[in-house]
């Protein structure tokens, strides 16, 4: 759903995580998505192939999602155009072209093609509908986000919405945070980047042993 804070809170991390990357993936498709097809519609924009587009020059424009990551001290932007048949060649190629030590992508539909190390769904407090593709992949979330100051007081409803829209999903412990919680959301995350660089060294020293006999 848009307009829930998903693109400000990929910059609050941004802003966090500084020379980490971001990907936004935008589906679209053949035909009039009956919205304003000048803020919403990518249809002009897709292919026969997946669109990936990366860098300042292709991804840079004031105001845009992108432009925002840019302008949050993101290290690289990729931007994946793709209709639902093309998203999972899409967001493989856009991770084929991260450098950095951590990427963060604005977008569910990838979800259902790569594990992500940490997933946050973000929830607007006043409204706690969720589409019915996200219901699809609420047991692969690791956080909840209720955007905004004022959401603390919305804890309680969303915990109470989760458990009636899946049964299990609090049995993943999947934690809530609120606006004024992102630091512990940050902290989260900063555990967690911890715990994956230690075992991607501790993998990379485990391969060195095995080359390394003769």
């Amino acid at each position: 759903m848009s307009g829930v804070g998903k693109t400000t809170l990929v910059c609050e991390l941004l802003r966090a995580f500084p020379g980490w990357e971001a990907i936004k993936t935008t589906r679209g498709h053949y035909r009039s998505c009956g919205k304003d097809p000048h803020a919403c519609c990518v249809s002009h924009l897709l292919d026969d192939e997946p669109v990936i587009r990366s860098g300042r020059e292709l991804t840079y424009a004031p105001g845009k999602d992108t432009g925002r990551y840019w302008d949050s001290g993101a290290a690289n932007v990729h931007w994946v155009i793709a209709t639902d048949g093309q998203v999972e060649d899409g967001i493989r190629e856009a991770l084929s072209r991260v450098h950095a030590n951590g990427v963060f992508v604005e977008g569910n539909s990838f979800t259902r093609f790569i594990k992500a190390d940490y997933f946050v769904m973000v929830v607007r407090p006043d409204d706690m509908r969720i589409k019915s593709t996200a219901r699809e992949i609420l047991g692969r979330v690791s956080a909840f986000y209720l955007a905004g100051d004022a959401a603390l007081d919305y804890k309680g409803s969303l915990k109470a919405f989760l458990a009636k829209a899946n049964s299990g999903i609090m049995a993943h412990e999947s934690t809530v945070f609120a606006g004024a919680e992102l630091g512990q959301l940050i902290v989260s995350l900063c555990e967690l980047n911890s715990s994956v660089a230690a075992q991607f060294q501790a993998n990379q020293q485990k391969q060195e042993r095995i080359l390394s006999v003769p």
